[in-house]
């Protein structure tokens, strides 16, 4: 089964999918080595941070197993603070509710795994992700030319 893996490193995130049968019983928290997803992460060391399964439903470090569970949950991870009512958003201060997790262990029902590098390899990831690191580099570019004011003025000379 091939997993959604998102591989960040300081504010920037690359996307990777991959069968890694070897990350099936792992859970979060641990720390496993970049070759078990790809040869290519050769001399990475990774933390599982997160995932999710098909449903959407996030992992959480605190509940045992792979199973789902309903748990009380106050603001937070997989829950806001905000309550609707009649079509008007009101934030409730103490709310609790009732929520569907899974739990903290990696199993073929996972969909995404969340990954954050603690030791890197001889490449770095954007030369490992050329297309996605050059796209990030334009998005960077690009909202730092609206926080300084620049903005483009494009003019065209009408055809004669």
């Amino acid at each position: 089964m091939a997993f959604k893996i998102n591989i960040s490193e300081t504010g920037k995130t690359y996307h990777l999918e991959a069968e890694a049968e070897s990350l099936e019983g792992k859970q979060l928290g641990d720390k496993i080595k970049g070759e078990e997803i790809s040869s290519d992460l050769q001399g990475y060391e990774l933390e599982l941070t997160g995932a999710s399964d098909k449903a959407g439903f996030p992992s959480f470090k605190e509940i045992e197993g792979h199973m789902l569970k309903r748990v009380l949950l106050s603001k937070g991870k997989g829950m806001s603070g905000w309550k609707k009512r009649r079509k008007i958003h009101i934030k409730v201060k103490g709310l609790k509710r009732k929520r569907t997790v899974r739990g903290n262990t990696i199993s073929h029902d996972i969909i995404q795994i969340n990954l954050s590098v603690k030791k890197t390899g001889s490449k770095k990831l954007a030369e490992i992700f050329p297309e996605q690191a050059k796209k990030i580099e334009e998005k960077a570019k690009a909202l730092a030319d609206k926080k300084a004011g620049k903005v483009e003025v494009k003019t065209e000379t009408p055809a004669q």
